[in-house]
């Protein structure tokens, strides 16, 4: 799967759009999962670091030049330390808007103004590269599905597919397909979890964030 110029979350971002439908899948489930790769993202570049739970700046004064990755980072700088599972969720519309604004900039979005109710304006975004999009959704299926060896795999590779079968991401498969996967999702998070040792906590964040929200929304 290409690297490209775009980063983890960006990824994960166009991995939920449907394009069927012209839109992103999982309201509450796309914000989180986006955040999720940004906090990998920035374990695989040595940025954040493990410290007893507890997502830390390696280095106060290095930021990678990704306008998403840079803003995860100072948010992280400017607030009390919280664990990996905690920065899931935290403020993670954050994330999500920069993700937007960076792939308008690299041509994937067009940005649409609107105003939500009538009366507030807000911007809304229409995918301008569905070929490229549904290219990249259908090498995450073979990721998962294989036949490649998991070993075989790049490590952020098997940490993107890890993050988006924890967000049963239903644009690349249905829930009982990913059900049967579910002993190379875990060989897959122990080969990303080698260049990202938090993604394990990362992908445990996201489980329990989903979960939550089924839980709410049988309530």
């Amino acid at each position: 799967m290409p690297d490209g110029p775009l980063s983890l979350p960006a990824h994960l971002y166009l991995l939920a759009w449907d394009i069927s439908k012209a839109e992103v899948v999982g309201a509450d489930e796309v914000p989180r999962l986006v955040r999720a790769g940004a906090l990998v993202e920035l374990a695989r570049l040595g940025l954040l670091v493990d410290e007893d739970g507890i997502a830390t700046p390696a280095d106060l004064d290095a930021y990678p030049g990704d306008p998403v990755l840079d803003g995860l980072l100072e948010l992280v700088h400017e607030s009390r330390p919280h664990r990996w599972r905690a920065w899931v969720t935290l403020r993670n519309r954050f994330t999500l808007d920069a993700v937007r604004e960076q792939l308008a900039a690299g041509g994937y979005l067009r940005p649409r103004k609107k105003r939500a109710l009538g009366l507030f304006p807000t911007v809304d975004y229409d995918l301008e590269r569905p070929a490229a999009v549904e290219a990249l959704q259908e090498e995450a299926r073979q990721v998962l599905r294989g036949p490649m060896p998991v070993v075989e795999l790049s490590e952020r590779d098997a940490a993107l597919i890890a993050l988006a079968a924890a967000a049963g991401l239903r644009t690349l498969w249905t829930r009982e397909e990913a059900a049967r996967y579910e002993k190379r999702v875990e060989e897959l998070v122990e080969r990303g979890d080698t260049a990202a040792p938090a993604l394990r906590k990362v992908v445990d964040g996201v489980r329990a964030a989903v979960a939550a929200t089924s839980v709410a929304a049988g309530a």
